[in-house]
């Protein structure tokens, strides 16, 4: 039995490989020809193109790791069907639930590595090869540069005019509120050192309002440095003017609980979250629904047209999902509750209709 797990594992992972090699070199052509436009710029080439260009590999593998995985194990189990490999199996006393279960734990752990690689590797991968395409471009190394955001942070409010890799604001104000609603007092800064846990504001102004009399008192304090601490860290900074799908999944998780604890809006950054944490329910949805069609009968239709037909179904299994995701963000549905149901639906009827076959 350890063989024949150990082959089916060999034999999937040398498609799944093929089929990443090929998914990658499609996205390098394309990718090449729009970084042709900037090639000539600075001291940008053709050499630090193919840099920038290998170097995002981690984060597409990442993106695009269930659509891979799918079409890896779904060719693999093809190639053993029409090769007669996997009726010997079945002959041989490996039912069609065994086997299916042997495909998806392979694909479920193909899954990991994907998921390994891009939450730690991608993110590293990917602002070296920025650094790598803005220091050829411009000859300086690309720095995080916002302007004018705000963030609320428990009773405060902060706004930055500039933001310089999440450690050196310039123009900072921050407003305090008491539990009234009230303003209480305006702290004013030219510049602030963030070290992830306080601002160190230079050079402040400090305005006190005192609305106890009939008339509001403004006292004014000036210092020459100012120490404000805050509940945010550096990686909420950095990933303010990134989208949720380039966040790490850490990141995503922290982001949910800061926004929470300001009684903010953070559906967004929830829907993306839950879209990860169920992408193994989705994968094993999708290679349940393919199979089906490999261990159909080919009386009436070519088994390579039935291998066709299951990526086909198992891909446009995956568009829904998105499209699901997408409605849930925009009416307001429980983003956890759209995103697993049709998964858990078709694991559901799927497996119902394996075990019947198997059992056949």
């Amino acid at each position: 039995m350890k063989i024949r797990d150990r082959y089916i594992a060999k034999t999937l992972l040398s498609y799944t490989l093929v089929v990443l090699i090929v998914w990658l070199s499609i996205y390098s052509f394309f990718n090449f020809l729009a970084e042709l436009n900037s090639v000539g710029e600075g001291h940008y080439t053709i050499l630090s193109a193919f840099k920038y260009i290998i170097f995002q590999f981690p984060e597409v593998a990442y993106s695009q790791a269930s659509i891979v995985i799918l079409l890896g194990s779904i060719l693999g189990m093809g190639h053993l069907a029409t090769t007669g490999q996997l009726l010997i199996l079945r002959v041989s006393g490996s039912s069609i639930f065994k086997i299916t279960a042997i495909t998806l734990k392979n694909a479920l752990i193909f899954l990991l590595v994907f998921i390994v690689i891009g939450e730690f590797l991608g993110p590293i991968s990917s602002k070296f090869s920025e650094n790598v395409r803005s220091s050829s471009i411009n000859g300086a190394s690309e720095s995080f540069n916002q302007e004018g955001f705000w963030i609320r942070d428990g009773d405060n409010f902060i706004n930055v005019k500039k933001n310089i890799d999440a450690r050196i604001f310039t123009g900072i104000t921050v407003i305090e509120v008491n539990s009234s609603n009230k303003i209480e007092r305006v702290i004013k800064s030219k510049d602030a050192i963030f070290d992830g846990k306080s601002l160190k504001m230079i050079d402040s102004e400090i305005f006190s309002i005192n609305d106890s009399s009939l008339f509001d008192n403004i006292s004014l304090k000036e210092r020459n440095s100012y120490n404000k601490t805050v509940s945010f860290d550096q990686d909420l900074i950095d990933s303010l003017e990134k989208k949720p799908k380039d966040l790490t999944t850490w990141t995503l998780i922290k982001q949910i609980q800061f926004f929470s604890d300001n009684k903010l809006r953070s559906r967004i950054f929830e829907t993306e979250l839950y879209k990860r944490l169920i992408k193994p329910i989705s994968l094993v949805a999708m290679i349940l629904l393919a199979m089906l069609f490999i261990f159909g009968s080919t009386r009436d239709v070519t088994l390579g047209r039935k291998i066709f037909l299951g990526i086909a179904l198992g891909l446009s299994f995956e568009l829904l999902s998105r499209i699901a995701s997408a409605m849930a963000l925009s009416f307001e549905f429980n983003p956890l509750m759209i995103s697993m149901l049709p998964s858990i639906l078709v694991i559901f009827i799927s497996t119902a209709l394996l075990i019947q076959k198997s059992s056949h």
